[in-house]
């Protein structure tokens, strides 16, 4: 297929290549090999392969195309497929903490040729579908910055010496805006993105949906908030919770969010174990958790729609991966919508499902968000671990329901 060729400008393409992939290798910085090589889960990966799984996209999807480009370690192509399928057979996802070899020493030089050869070809000059590979790959890299960070933090928490990440000041308690419900639109709104920048398949396309009246929480849920739920006995009433989502408290024995201590005052974090501060946004809680908190609070969760209706015409402003706080932040005061972005992913009322008229990207890219939607449930808004420039009012994230190691917390809505 001829394509013509993607005006780009050639220095500014080379030049945020290796500022997102460099930027991957800053957030390893410190960490020793064994913190790399190690898997707590199996929802998790070893940092080591994300290292080497963000590179091997680059390797499969845009030098595969080039017809001088030749494969070095073409048997890594089995270890570090994630779940593409229709290019070839893959790791199990749970083993990937026993994959000692490759070494860490070699993987950093596999990203390092990787990048020379996608740097060259970009010199040389690419076709528009040859652009949109690299910028999907670059949107990938960021999206495995935030995992990295996540997969670490959960990593780290089972260690009885709870390591610390980074050493870093937090800021201390501010002050918090008054919980208020503000009045979203009602009626026909368009959803979506829309214009000429990055978006993912599952983005599109855009199209028309209903808003009934409705109203949606000035800010994010406090720790304190969530903390008055736990109090009072939340976890124990059968009544607030979805019954699949009773189910796994059961057998999960769960009491509190995920990194909360037994003390109910202090909290595991990527910069250790820190006093639990009331103001700031609660996460790292489940769609389950989410669900029932609303229900306690006499609310529910926004849908999709209404969020990002309402997200849309705001700036993309927010506590994120470039802030360098590594934790959700308390808010300050103010009018309007606040903390819509950033500090922590929204659970939405709504299932990942496709849009009207959905149709997955081709080839073994289709691959990439249209599977996954079943059994899971869509976040908005990013958070304190991912890129400011990944994220947009019409980014759809997707975890299962009971997905706690996420940076996920609670905006509540309410019917009008």
């Amino acid at each position: 297929m001829n394509v013509p060729t993607f005006a780009v400008d050639t220095k500014d393409a080379v030049a945020r290549f290796m500022r997102i992939r460099r930027q991957t290798l800053a957030l390893c910085a410190g960490l020793s090999g064994e913190d790399l090589q190690v898997q707590s889960m199996p929802d998790a990966s070893p940092g080591k392969w994300h290292l080497a799984h963000t590179t091997w996209f680059f390797e499969q999807f845009v030098l595969g195309h080039d017809p001088d480009y030749r494969s070095p370690n073409h048997e890594w192509h089995y270890l570090f497929n994630s779940y593409y399928e229709s290019v070839g057979p893959m790791h199990a996802r749970p083993q990937r903490g026993l994959l000692s070899r490759p070494t860490l020493g070699e993987i950093r030089d596999y990203r390092a040729r990787v990048e020379e050869a996608v740097g060259e070809l970009l010199v040389r000059g690419v076709n528009s579908e040859l652009a949109a590979r690299i910028e999907l790959g670059l949107q990938h890299e960021q999206q495995h910055q935030e995992l990295l960070l996540t997969d670490l933090k959960h990593l780290f928490s089972c260690n009885p010496l709870q390591p610390v990440y980074r050493d870093i000041a937090m800021p201390g308690e501010g002050r918090i805006a008054p919980l208020r419900f503000l009045p979203g639109r009602q009626g026909p709104v368009d959803i979506g993105h829309e214009g000429d920048g990055f978006a993912y398949d599952n983005e599109t396309p855009r199209h028309t949906t209903w808003l009934s009246a409705h109203a949606l929480a000035n800010r994010l849920v406090t720790n304190a908030e969530y903390l008055a739920f736990v109090r009072d006995g939340g976890y124990q009433e059968a009544g607030l919770w979805l019954s699949d989502g009773w189910t796994v408290v059961q057998r999960e024995g769960w009491q509190r969010p995920l990194y909360w201590q037994e003390d109910l005052a202090s909290e595991f974090t990527l910069t250790g174990v820190r006093p639990l501060d009331p103001h700031a946004p609660l996460c790292h809680i489940s769609y389950f958790e989410a669900d029932a908190f609303a229900r306690w609070a006499g609310a529910r969760l926004p849908t999709e729609a209404e969020w990002e209706d309402a997200a849309a015409r705001l700036p993309v402003h927010g506590n994120f991966q470039d802030n360098a706080h590594f934790h959700p932040i308390a808010g300050s005061l103010g009018d309007g919508l606040l903390q819509m972005f950033g500090d922590v992913w929204e659970w939405t009322a709504s299932p990942y499902v496709s849009y009207p008229g959905f149709k997955p990207l081709p080839g073994a890219l289709g691959e990439y968000n249209g599977k996954f939607m079943n059994g899971q449930w869509v976040l908005r808004g990013g958070s304190c671990a991912t890129p400011r420039d990944h994220i947009r009012a019409s980014y759809r994230n997707f975890f299962p329901p009971h997905a706690r190691w996420q940076f996920a917390g609670i905006r509540l809505g309410q019917d009008r």
